[in-house]
Parts: structure tokens; sequence; C-alpha cells
């Protein structure tokens, strides 16, 4: 026995043979039977879905709301759908060996509910209340969740859809999120409840194989914004025992929860060293007000990240050397926004190129490559989103102090600088339970311990102008994977905002070629 699921298991076992078995509450036979998927429980739906190929007509079984867990905290949360296509373009597909692409629509750690969806691609968030902070949106544009609403230049984008499109079938899980209430006013959806709920689905599917549609091993989770932080977390903490007493206590299925493979679009994740990531990249530009954030603030998170940095011990790609506070932005320019400037320009019309490039001198573009400074780049981005600190504020009023919230309590600090500075006590310490929920809630942790069972295959992708959190949140996260070995597709969008999906078909083909399935259709 190598985990805690394994003691969990001969226990359950013993217990059975015994006659006794229990399990969230119910019976272990119980709790098989209510996670046993019915292929038969379906409706055929028709749709039309635009792709970069054109239109295709897609006809498919589609299964609604399945619970999947054994002892629901709420239901209307913990309840997943299934699309499997049987016909694309009036062509028959068979699916039942076709890669699983696990859709999150979370987004801001919201709740986030499949129960109204009519079809695939039509789950999301839900309840955003007065005065609890979320992602903000980039101008004249929407809040992205990952299900269907990232966006390309404007226009919405669906890797639901388009997945469907391409013969997967597609999985659309509800989670909990930290808005939610019961009568008593305690907040059952705060940290770490969206993890465990995302895994509870993803060992539904793995508990089902041979009776729900697709290739179990082939599970790619997609997520956008908070959404893409669970879609890394997910990825990253494949079968860890931590999460084991959670996943029981819902009656989650006696199944793995590692995944084939990771999609995050511009994840807001490693929250508890996000403040100073976010004033070292984002420290000297000024709110769209005009006002500058706190500049004493700002500079003594900024000071802080050198540490965290230095402490990551991480490599930079191609020979580049540790990546440090002092060469981070050099290392951003060369690897990163350099080449979304060329892919961008290289895609304009010649007049559009030249008008592009007089508008924005401080590029230099020959032969099709561009170079700029950091400190230029930061100039073109112009306002940042957030004041500081951007993630644990002094006042509780962001998302994420409501992520970490506990019981009756709305928002708790999880930062010993805001609490400290909040509170006015030098010596104050973070509630006990803490530093365990910072842990369930970070990637990097379990990509730090090379986790056995993460997956192995990332698909990573962020705007360069999204300023809802620092670059080097995807900077390291794909530099921790790139050192240990992974296949890593990480890159960012030029001159785009928080939400952006800029190549989803290639995101489409790169599930293929990652899982060798050949098309269909």
């Amino acid at each position: 026995m190598n985990n805690r699921r394994d003691v969990l298991r001969v226990g359950l076992v013993a217990s059975l043979m015994l006659g006794v078995a229990s399990f969230g509450g119910i019976s272990f036979a119980q709790a098989t039977n209510a996670l046993a998927f019915d292929p038969e429980a379906y409706t055929e739906l028709t749709v039309t879905i635009t792709t970069d190929a054109g239109d295709r007509e897609v006809t498919y079984r589609f299964w609604k709301a399945i619970p999947y867990v054994a002892n629901p905290v709420d239901v209307a949360y913990q309840s997943l759908n299934v699309s499997a296509p049987v016909a694309i373009g009036g062509v028959a597909v068979d699916a039942s060996n076709a890669p699983i692409l696990f859709a999150n629509s979370v987004g801001g750690y919201m709740p986030s509910s499949v129960a109204d969806a009519e079809g695939v691609g039509g789950g999301g968030m839900t309840g955003m209340p007065m005065g609890q902070g979320g992602p903000t949106p980039p101008a004249g544009a929407e809040v992205a969740s990952g299900g269907n609403a990232m966006l390309n230049r404007g226009e919405r984008v669906s890797n639901a859809k388009l997945a469907l499109a391409a013969g997967y079938v597609v999985v659309e899980p509800g989670a909990r999120g930290r808005t939610l209430t019961d009568a008593s006013g305690v907040y059952y959806g705060v940290a770490p409840a969206a993890i465990v709920d995302l895994k509870a689905a993803v060992r539904y599917i793995r508990h089902n194989k041979g009776r729900i549609p697709g290739n179990t091993d082939w599970i790619v989770s997609s997520g956008t914004s908070a959404g893409g932080a669970l879609s890394a977390l997910l990825g990253a903490s494949g079968d860890s025992p931590l999460f084991d007493p959670y996943l029981a206590e819902i009656g989650a299925a006696d199944a793995s929860d590692a995944i084939f493979a990771s999609g995050d679009w511009c994840p807001i994740t490693d929250l508890e060293h996000a403040d100073m990531a976010y004033e070292w990249n984002w420290g000297a530009n000024a709110l769209a007000s005009g006002e500058a954030a706190d500049q004493g603030v700002s500079k003594k998170l900024a000071a802080a990240f050198e540490a965290y940095q230095a402490g990551l011990g991480l490599e930079g790609k191609v020979g580049f050397g540790p990546l440090t506070a002092a060469n981070y932005g050099d290392y951003l320019v060369r690897t990163y926004l350099a080449p979304a400037a060329e892919t961008y320009l290289a895609a304009l019309p010649a007049a559009d190129r030249a008008a592009y490039l007089a508008e924005n001198a401080f590029i230099t573009y020959a032969e099709g490559k561009a170079s700029f400074s950091w400190p230029d780049f930061l100039v073109h981005v112009g306002a940042r989103k957030k004041s500081a600190p951007a993630f644990d504020a002094f006042d509780l009023t962001t998302g994420e102090n409501n992520l970490f919230g506990l019981g009756t309590t709305q928002a708790r600090h999880f930062t010993l600088p805001s609490l400290r500075a909040a509170t006015g006590d030098a010596a104050a310490e973070l509630d006990a339970d803490i530093p365990e929920k910072l842990k369930l809630m970070n990637p990097m942790g379990f990509i730090a311990e090379a986790n056995s069972g993460r997956a192995r295959h990332w698909w990573i992708r962020v705007g360069t102008k999204d300023s809802d959190t620092s670059l080097t949140v995807v900077g390291n996260l794909a530099a921790a994977l790139e050192n240990l070995g992974d296949d890593v597709d990480a890159r960012m969008y030029w001159d785009a905002g928080h939400g952006a999906n800029e190549d989803a078909a290639a995101f489409i083909a790169w599930i293929a070629a990652s899982t060798g399935y050949g098309p269909r259709v």
C-alpha cells in the first residue's frame, strides 16, 4: 500500500466482509450502485458547430446532470453532463475509444453548475454577489469560464463544442464554489471544495470505464482563470492521498483521479505567492484611474518575490539558466513575449503590420523577428487590473479572501504580510488550517514533489496584456513541469487580455497528437 486510498480500500473491503461497510454515511454496495453510469439514459441532440474548417453538424448523445458522488453536499453543483458524438456531417462516428475533454466552467472560484444546461457547452459559474470580487474582464469582454466563454479577439470560443466536433467525448462537471452558504450561513464551497469535486468527477469517469463513452485513460482537462488554476491543480495532484478524507466524505468513487493531460488558460494560481509576484510584474503600472497602487506595499511585496523565486530553483528553457527575479523580465521577453509578438505581426497584412509598428515604435521588427525591452513592454501594457495587495486584500474583499473562508466566516487572510499589515500585529499567525488549505489549492507543491500521479502533457496559455495575475505564474508553472521532463506547450497571445483562447483548433489537434487518436471524421 502506497497511499491513503489503499488504506481506505482495504478498510472498506474488510468492513464489507463483516457486513457493516459504510461510505460517506451509506453502504459500500449502495455507493457503488449509485455511481453506475447508465449508458441508455441519454437524449439525442443535433447542433451546428463553427470550426476553423467550417460549420459542422454534430448529432450527439447527451446525458444530463448526473450526480458524481454518492453523498453530495449540493447535487445542483456535484453533477456532470456527458456528450458523445454519433454522427458528424452525416457520417457515423464511433467515440467509444475517443479522448475525453473534461471541461470545467469555473470562474473566480465561484460555484459552477450544469443542471440547467440544454446541451454541450451550456454549463457555467453562478451566483456572483455584490462585493465579492471575482475576475475583472478586459474592456468590452465577458468574464471567461472554461466551458463556453473563452475569447478569441472578442469572439466566443468553446473548447467543449470544438472537441465534440472533432469526435471526442465531452464531460462538463459542476463544482461547489466559494459563495455557497447553507441555511445556517456556513460556507460549504470554500477551499478545497472545488478541487475535491473535480477529482470526484474524474473518479466517477474512471469508475465507469466500459459504461461511459470514451477512453477513460485519456482524460484531458480544460479551464480558464480560476478554472485554469483548478485544471492545473487537477493535473499536478493526481492520486494524491492528501485529498482522500475529503473525497471519502462525499462518497467519491474508489478509483484514480489522475488525468492524462491538462489544458490551463490564464490560471489564477499559486495564491500564497501571487501578491509578491503581481507587484514584481505590475508594480510600476498605474491603475486604470491613473492612480498608482500603494508603492510602499508594492515594493515590499516585490522584494519578497526575489527570495521566493530563488527558492524554486527553476531552470529556464533552452539553456537560459536559473530563473531569478533579476533576469525574469528578460526571460519572459525572450521565451514568450517576443515570439508572441512575432506570431501576431506575421499574421497581419503588410499595411496593418506597418501601421501597428508605427504606433508601437518600441518594437524592432526585422526578418520576422521582434525585439524590445521588458520595461518598454510594461509601458505598452498600460494599466494594471488590481490594487495592492492584489489577492489577499487588507480589507478581506477579494474573491480569494472568500475562497479561504471557514464556517460562517466569509473571508480570511491567507498570507502573513497581509494579515500582519491589516491587524497591526507583527506576531500574528495564520489560522491553523490555512497552510493545509494552501497546499491543497496550489499545483506548484505537487510539481515540486514530482508527484507520480501527475499528468505528463500540458497546454498552458495566457494573454500578454492579462494583468489579472503575474505572467510569472505561467512562466513558473511551465518551467517547473519542463524541469521534470513533461511535455509542455506553453505560449502567450500578444496583446490579448484575460480569458483569451486564440489557437483553440491547435489545442484540439494537440489532444489527438498527445493521445495518438487519429481523425474519426
